[in-house]
């Protein structure tokens, strides 16, 4: 959790009260690691007397598409548990191709910067990635606000779409990645989700001085509630492995379909595959998995993050899964927290420092 100390240097004085104007293109009711994080940040520097503003847009992740209750306006507001959140018009994309996004992740740059402008008095701006086009919206309103900028970097852009294979290491990556050292140059402060993303910031000669690692974890109050849940299959033998969350491409999922059709030609009935979640390739996959006639695989969509606790406690092991790539060797996937909350045993497919964390 990043304290109310780290904004100190803001005003000079230990336990000011703060205004913080947070810029997240992902937050509540939208149930992805991004917003959940942002969500629980905010709720918790209200709850110590802090006034914090909210700039994102329309929940519509991941199929572009509003969620009930909302529209894609110019302006919208609401509060959530004493935020206040601000929603800007986005050009509205899925989550999966590339240039459809890239209007999207602009626009949504645009629009809050401009909307950024009009709020009164924060003492503190704070953008978070992804996307990266956020972390510039915050980075170029500080400087029309004259106000510090934190940066909270949860994505190593743009290395990390060039590694699930979205974009080539042409002239725009080269042009990408000068913008991302320029942004890091311009920040006050940078925080990261893990020591890995530290050393790869590092490694672009960011002064150390001003990286701080402050990684996810898990609310146990959203889980207790669960504890007492028995899974409805306990009596029928059967042992279900679980993947909650994004499907991704970089989950690297198509090998959990060959463990699956190894399980179904061994006649290995007790064992269950199950996703949950929406994203890139969850369509590939469901056609996959039809195609090879796998009644062990089960695709189950994408639930309110509020059931999530529910759904992870009828399961009986937790798949952690990325591909094997040197950059994914850096990240700390937050759904391992949701399973060390409840005590779920983990099938672990990250190398690097999740690795070392399980063990």
């Amino acid at each position: 959790m990043i304290s109310p100390e780290s904004f100190n240097f803001i005003t000079k004085q230990p336990n000011s009260i703060v205004h913080i104007l947070f810029l997240s293109h992902y937050f509540p009711p939208e149930g992805n690691a991004p917003a959940t994080r942002t969500y629980q940040h905010c709720k918790k520097w209200v709850s110590e007397g802090h006034q914090v503003t909210v700039i994102t847009c329309a929940p519509n992740v991941p199929n572009g598409k509003v969620y009930d209750g909302y529209k894609n306006l110019i302006t919208q507001k609401e509060n959530i548990d004493g935020i206040k959140v601000l929603r800007v018009w986005t050009f509205l994309a899925a989550n999966k191709g590339k240039y459809l996004r890239i209007i999207n992740y602009i626009s949504f740059a645009i629009a809050s910067t401009i909307r950024g402008i009009f709020i009164k008095n924060p003492d503190v701006i704070v953008a978070t990635s992804p996307q990266f086009f956020c972390g510039w919206a915050g980075v170029i309103l500080a400087k029309i606000r004259l106000k510090k900028i934190v940066l909270e970097i949860r994505d190593i852009w743009p290395s990390s779409i060039a590694t699930v294979g979205s974009m080539q290491k042409g002239i725009i990556f080269r042009l990408l990645s000068k913008l991302e050292l320029l942004m890091y140059k311009l920040s006050d402060h940078i925080i990261t989700v893990g020591e890995g993303y530290k050393e790869e910031i590092l490694k672009k000669n960011t002064d150390p001085g001003k990286i701080s690692v402050i990684p996810n974890g898990s609310d146990f109050d959203n889980y207790n509630s669960t504890s007492s849940l028995k899974s409805e299959h306990n009596n029928k033998k059967i042992v279900k492995i679980g993947y909650v969350g994004t499907i991704g491409m970089a989950s690297g999922l198509s090998c959990v379909l060959d463990a699956a059709e190894i399980f179904q030609k061994n006649k290995t009935a007790d064992i269950q595959f199950l996703f949950v979640g929406d994203g890139a390739m969850r369509e590939d996959l469901m056609n996959n998995a039809s195609k090879r006639k796998l009644n062990n695989v089960e695709f189950m969509g994408l639930i309110p993050k509020e059931k999530i606790p529910i759904i992870l406690n009828t399961i009986d092991v937790c798949l952690i899964h990325l591909k094997d790539e040197p950059l994914f060797r850096t990240v700390l996937p937050s759904k391992m927290f949701e399973a060390f909350a409840l005590g779920k045993p983990i099938i672990l497919g990250v190398l690097g420092e999740a690795e070392k964390i399980l063990k």
